[in-house]
């Protein structure tokens, strides 16, 4: 009954259930909660003192430390490194220095994601049948499965480097420890071992709340996008229907359009901040792995690496993959309004259709550092710099050089 209660999110509720747009942040919020992002509103002052004491002690470690840890290692360890212990360090390490950017700017904007969920609420008054309930929760479930999805490939990159280096005897990712040296005895690198994972265990939920609460949140607005779309496709087909009701739903759709597009508004100092580091990272890191894989990992580190290479994939390509979609989706809105049943209203309704249509002409786009569009093509450009960095090694030698 518990495995079932747990993933019951990730299905479509049924329709004699009430869902709401705000149940497709489940998993995350409750993620955010347990990583110490959302502090208890009330309860004994000592249980929420704790709380703040355990939400800095994350964060400093997560954000604070471990990008200063893996820096201090190259400085002061750097010849005790072998080519494949630093390149898996040092893919991690270009990893962590941008989720310590990404989990801050998504720690400062938590309150856009609250008021974004305000806007949904209003959207899900709109939903008034059951074909629109039916797609509702297919949304909700969509986003809950993907948020799931990313906690078990980021959570398994975590454990299987763990456990991989552990078995050779090696710490997993070097992070520099003033404390203890792990090559004294067995025990200083189980502590050693286990030390830096649960590090990494924090940055990297923090990681993965930083890049699945855009995915999260396009796949909720998109699928009340859709739910406009059969709107307009149904304006005036109701011939029980008066002009002015006709002109009524109207402009209902046209308040559900600026709803939506006040949710991305919202969303987009976020997403331009978080994905503008990820374009800056994505080639690099993909490129340092997919060297270490080539030519210096063992099959379980290198398997290791694989599920670290799918996990920088699903830090943009699922998202830019829906913006896409979205930007698709608003062109087939044009058309959606053109192809109503127009032809013979008043006056009145066909000046404020044309209006309707005029401004859902513009796509709904989002920009990575107000410079780069967010869309697939992008993605495709900034992540073929990985297999520039391959050809540069295979050229000059230098895999051999390193070994």
């Amino acid at each position: 009954m518990a495995k079932e209660a747990f993933f019951k999110y990730i299905k479509p509720a049924p329709l004699t259930q009430k869902v709401t747009s705000r149940d497709g942040c489940v998993y995350m919020y409750r993620v955010m909660k347990f990583i110490g992002w959302i502090p208890p509103k009330s309860g004994p002052i000592f249980v929420r003192g704790l709380y703040y004491f355990y939400s800095f002690f994350t964060f400093t470690f997560g954000v604070i430390y471990l990008p200063l840890g893996f820096a201090l290692s190259y400085l002061k360890e750097f010849d005790k490194f072998t080519p494949d212990e630093f390149l898996t360090s040092l893919q991690v390490a270009l990893n962590a220095y941008g989720g310590a950017v990404k989990s801050s700017i998504t720690y400062i904007n938590l309150w856009r994601l609250r008021k974004v969920e305000n806007i949904l609420d209003e959207l899900d008054e709109r939903v008034d049948s059951d074909a629109a309930r039916k797609k509702l929760h297919k949304s909700v479930a969509m986003s809950n499965f993907v948020f799931l999805f990313f906690t078990i490939v980021y959570n398994g990159y975590t454990g299987s480097t763990f456990l991989s280096y552990l078995a050779s005897g090696r710490p997993p990712w070097s992070v520099y420890n003033p404390f203890i040296d792990w090559r004294d005895s067995l025990l200083n690198l189980f502590i050693q071992a286990n030390f830096e994972y649960l590090i990494m265990s924090w940055a990297v939920i923090q990681d993965q709340l930083s890049d699945t609460y855009l995915l999260v949140f396009i796949i909720l607005i998109r699928g009340h996008f859709n739910l406009l779309m059969d709107r307009v496709q149904n304006l005036r087909t109701d011939p029980n229907k008066s002009d002015d009701e006709n002109y009524e739903d109207l402009v209902n759709c046209i308040n559900d359009h600026k709803k939506i597009l006040e949710c991305c508004k919202l969303l987009r100092p976020m997403i331009s901040g978080t994905i503008f580091v990820q374009f800056g990272l994505i080639g690099s890191v993909l490129g340092l792995t997919l060297i270490n894989i080539f030519f210096f990992s063992n099959l379980w580190r290198g398997l290791a690496s694989c599920v670290f290479v799918l996990a920088v994939l699903c830090q943009t390509f699922p998202f830019c993959y829906n913006c896409n979609l979205l930007i698709d989706e608003c062109q087939e809105l044009g058309v959606r309004i053109f192809q109503s049943n127009w032809t013979d209203a008043p006056a009145r309704y066909k000046s404020t259709l044309i209006q309707f249509m005029h401004h859902v002409q513009k796509p709904i786009m989002f920009i990575a550092g107000g410079i780069i569009p967010i869309t697939m093509n992008s993605n495709i450009t900034v992540a073929k710099f990985a297999f520039s960095i391959i050809t540069v090694v295979r050229e000059m030698n230098l895999a051999e050089q390193f070994k």
